[in-house]
């Protein structure tokens, strides 16, 4: 049998600031045989993430760093192409973290089978996936969201934003969300039935807060950082709650960016502020799954995705993260189904 080839990304140097495309590398590689409950997966799409920013860095966290000349890793949709499994079969739907490449073998027990998609392949690396189980149990469990607050989302127009503004929706709440764009504004607004959004680049964040949010905010959902952070606290209500979900602000910052100056408010105000991993909530990932496949089927909770074509466009997909490239999840497309 002729031996199966696959482009991959490897990380060549590790980003000083803003991620280049110098940092990466494609290179071709051959896909090994499957061995004894091993299979071959094709990828039809993966995932490009911030938190992947981290991880090019050499320093401790929550998972180890990405290896200089190996490929990266992330989250991917594939389908079996070679199968010496018990457990899955040809043509079964997976999904797994071994993004960055167009195909792979690995043992079974290292995948998850999808079954029967209620959604196209891509809609599990976003509003059925991670970022849509991020928004869901950083907005119910973190910040403990209760029917009828006022919710303030940063990065609202992303793939986790956008799916927490619906949910506050659904559980009847007023949503304020912040985005970088006249187009990203809409979008929250008509489409995703937000009371309120602002555009950060259109003047003070904590003037344009006041405006949307005259009223004090309940919960914050933060995917910022920064300025973002601080103006929230400022407009917090009493025993509100902040799920520090991200800081996307200051990832490609060179050097240390000071906190917000304002956190002394918390202690007269009461307030919770969380931070999480969605890792810390897999035993709630049944209920995220038949909660949100629901809200998908029934409209309630609506997505986007901006899709990029091909592996050799992974490290522009990933780069277009800081600069606003997307709306809603951004996918980078391997194959077809």
């Amino acid at each position: 049998m002729q031996a199966m080839k696959s482009r991959e990304i490897h990380l060549k140097n590790r980003p000083q600031g803003m991620p280049e495309a110098g940092d990466f590398e494609l290179v071709e590689t051959e896909v090994r045989e499957p061995g004894e409950g091993e299979v071959t997966v094709r990828n039809l799409c993966m995932s490009v993430d911030p938190y992947m920013r981290g991880r090019m860095m050499d320093r401790k966290s929550y998972v180890p760093p990405f290896a200089l000349g190996e490929v990266m890793t992330g989250g991917a949709i594939g389908r079996v192409v070679r199968s010496r499994s018990e457990d899955l079969a040809e043509g079964d739907h997976v999904s797994s973290m071994y993004g960055w490449r167009e195909a792979f073998t690995c043992p079974a027990g290292e995948l998850r089978r999808l079954g029967e998609l209620s959604a196209p392949p891509s809609a599990y690396l976003g509003v059925l996936g991670m970022p849509g189980m991020t928004a869901y149990v950083g907005l119910l469990e973190v910040a403990a969201l209760k029917d009828g607050e006022t919710v303030f989302v940063s990065g609202a127009a992303g793939a986790v934003g956008s799916v927490v503004g619906q949910i506050a929706k659904i559980k009847g709440c007023r949503v304020v969300g912040s985005a970088g764009s006249a187009e990203k504004i809409r979008w929250l607004t008509e489409d995703l039935g937000f009371e309120a959004a602002f555009d950060y680049h259109d003047g003070s964040i904590p003037e344009q807060l006041r405006a949307a949010a005259p009223d004090g905010l309940d919960v914050y959902f933060d995917n910022v950082g920064g300025d973002h952070l601080q103006a929230a606290i400022g407009h917090m209500r009493q025993f509100g709650r902040i799920a520090l979900c991200g800081a996307i602000s200051v990832y490609n910052a060179t050097e240390p960016q000071p906190g917000p100056n304002n956190l002394t408010l918390a202690i007269g105000l009461g307030l919770t502020l969380r931070g999480f991993i969605v890792s810390h909530f897999q035993h709630l990932g049944d209920r995220f799954r038949a909660d949100m496949e629901q809200w998908v089927a029934s409209g309630r909770v609506r997505y986007e995705e901006t899709v990029m074509e091909g592996v050799e466009r992974a490290p522009e997909a990933f780069m277009g993260l800081f600069t606003g490239a997307n709306t809603g999840k951004m996918i980078v497309q391997l194959g077809a189904d």
